[in-house]
């Protein structure tokens, strides 16, 4: 078997724009579409082979790789693709969809006879641009030769947490790891945010951490998005990061657990969204502590 093969990206936002153009560049041929044309049309540069509607891209395809916005939206693009699909395609599942639509999804796929994998991925636009995307992956053993060579150039490492994708063990792991992610960021908000207030350098903070445990390498990059005014173009954004908190808080809810952290930072995330941040990077929910005109 050829490790060259026929690759369909819908969704070609941050992440999928980039997982798109390593797939090319890691010699596939790659058909992409996504939802506003214009964003998607950039990738022809790359040699990437642009389609007017997802039954258009997926036709011949040996793996479709959705990374949309959620759960719904991933639902109805693969239906509008299911006129192009045949039986056998391996469907890699990108989208942080949440625990409820995985099943949906997964029910889809087993509807048209798709092999389903659940790979959501852990990074943002720098190292997904870079093909350094932590791969988190659960689908059938039997047929995982044929998404490797997928997983391989978009991720620099696929951890396998199951062989039933529709079981969402993958999707599990990473709402857990997006809530420390979340929580992290919205934490260093109030921090800088508490400093401004209090008219305390946040360089002085940065300096009495450095080094200890409480010091850490994302405090520092998230931070210096919002002290350099660099967050456009977004690594990860606001109205996404809103999204996936409400999808964290959705979890714990149906399994019994209070997520008090992650349903603050959904709210402060969304008032950041409604101030005009939306498409700003996930940092920008620091705006959230302030009236509109600061």
């Amino acid at each position: 078997m050829t490790d060259k093969l026929t690759v369909s990206v819908l969704g070609t936002g941050i992440m999928g724009a980039a997982m798109a153009r390593n797939l090319a560049r890691a010699g596939h041929t790659v058909r992409a579409w996504n939802r506003s044309r214009a964003k998607a049309e950039p990738l022809a540069a790359d040699g990437i082979t642009v389609a007017d509607t997802p039954a258009e891209a997926v036709q011949d395809a040996d793996v479709v790789l959705t990374m949309l916005h959620d759960g719904p939206a991933t639902l109805d693009v693969m239906c509008q693709a299911a006129s192009g699909l045949r039986p056998g395609t391996a469907w890699v599942q990108s989208t942080t969809a949440g625990t409820e639509a995985i099943a949906d999804l997964a029910a889809l796929a087993d509807e048209h006879g798709l092999v389903f994998y659940d790979a959501p991925v852990l990074g943002t636009r720098q190292p997904a641009e870079a093909g350094q995307l932590l791969v988190l992956a659960a689908g059938p053993v039997a047929s995982r030769e044929r998404v490797t060579p997928v997983l391989d150039a978009v991720g620099a490492r696929t951890v396998w947490t199951g062989e039933d994708g529709a079981a969402g063990s993958a999707t599990r792991l990473k709402l857990v790891a997006n809530s420390w992610v979340i929580a992290t960021t919205n934490a260093l908000g109030e921090v800088l945010a508490l400093s401004k207030a209090l008219d305390a350098d946040p360089h002085s903070f940065f300096d009495a951490i450095a080094g200890g445990p409480l010091d850490m390498g994302y405090l520092r990059a998230k931070s210096a998005l919002i002290l350099n005014d660099r967050l456009s173009p977004a690594q990860f954004a606001v109205a996404t990061a809103a999204k996936d908190a409400r999808l964290i808080v959705e979890a714990g809810a149906r399994n019994g657990v209070r997520l008090d952290v992650a349903a603050a930072s959904a709210a402060r995330l969304e008032r950041a969204a409604a101030q005009g941040h939306a498409d700003e990077d996930m940092a920008a929910a620091y705006f959230a502590s302030f009236d509109e005109q600061h």
